[in-house]
């Protein structure tokens, strides 16, 4: 085979590989195409109670951190601003319309170390499951910059009932 031609072998299988990259990203989007996250405000009288720079790593299906979810506003990893309020918590991702999830639809709080596309040290990443408003549970994976994941996770727990952080007190 001349030089030539194993240019043009490659060129071709790249063209193919990026083709089917495209198109299982068209088919995920149009799988979680009624998915939408919460777009809105925290309620007029909600105390902030902390603020987090962190990076937006993933949504996945609930405990499955390697099946991302396409969801609008949460499809990218992104730098985002955590606001944890008595009311629930704002995710306000670089370009994106402000995230509220209110106490009542999160679900827990813990720690990772896995989530798609991103491995850290242990329990580095912070985990949020939450409910979409089919009431379908998801999981939304942060890396806090500037604290750490635990810091970050007990904030968000402190705002949460017993069974929601999993404790019996």
């Amino acid at each position: 085979m001349t030089w030539e031609g194993a240019v043009a072998v490659m060129i071709g299988a790249a063209v193919v590989i990026l083709a089917l990259a495209a198109l299982g990203w068209w088919r995920r989007t149009r799988r979680d195409a009624a998915l939408d996250a919460p777009v809105g405000e925290a309620p007029e009288g909600a105390v902030v109670l902390a603020d987090f720079r962190t990076l937006y790593v993933a949504t996945t299906v609930h405990d499955q951190p390697l099946e991302r979810l396409a969801m609008r506003g949460l499809s990218f990893r992104s730098r985002a601003d955590v606001t944890v309020t008595d009311a629930g918590i704002a995710l306000d991702l670089t370009g994106k319309p402000r995230i509220f999830l209110g106490t009542a639809r999160i679900d827990a709080v813990d720690q990772a170390t896995v989530a798609i596309d991103r491995v850290v040290e242990k329990d580095g990443l912070v985990r949020l499951a939450w409910r979409l408003d089919d009431g379908t549970v998801v999981d939304s994976y942060l890396r806090p910059q500037d604290t750490s994941a635990r810091s970050l996770a007990d904030s968000i727990a402190g705002i949460l009932t017993p069974h929601q952080t999993g404790t019996d007190a």
